[in-house]
């Protein structure tokens, strides 16, 4: 079978799982994937889609653009973009791993659901660029946006 010029990422990921001190089987198995089908994306011999990706980096416990990038899905510049929240998140001395884990797959799901959303309506989330507010919800005077609760009548 002809190498698809993924062996960089074949090569990142089995330096991975080395680091992690996993075997390949546990790897799969942790992925959910078959022990061939890792073994031949190490090898270079198949190209992962990025969900097969992203399983591979929450069983490695590394970040899935990192991954997307070393496939060549992702460029470097928007990797740098992407990385500035979860980068804050990690060096925040103030709160568990466990926290941070948490909050790094959080951030990630409400990413994934936005990109969904916005592939679906082929539009993006508008916002404010000097404020950082909804460009949708007014302003009050004392700079808070306006939100519409139950029970809030206008004074």
């Amino acid at each position: 079978m002809a190498s698809l010029n993924v062996g960089d990422l074949g090569e990142f990921l089995r330096e991975q799982r080395r680091n992690a001190k996993l075997s390949l089987r546990q790897l799969a198995d942790a992925a959910g994937v078959s022990n061939p089908y890792l073994s031949q994306i190490e090898r270079g011999l198949r190209k992962p889609s990025a969900e097969i990706l992203q399983q591979l980096a929450k069983a490695l416990r590394i970040s899935a653009e990192t991954l997307y990038v070393q496939a060549g899905i992702l460029d470097e510049r928007d990797r740098a973009d992407l990385l500035q929240v979860p980068a804050a998140i990690l060096a925040d001395p103030s709160i568990t791993e466990e926290q941070k884990q948490a909050l790094l797959q959080i951030y990630d799901s409400f990413r994934q659901g936005n990109a969904a959303t916005a592939a679906a309506t082929g539009t993006e989330a508008e916002t404010d660029e000097d404020t950082g507010k909804d460009a949708e919800a007014p302003d009050r005077p004392d700079g808070a946006a306006t939100r519409d609760t139950p029970g809030d009548d206008a004074r």
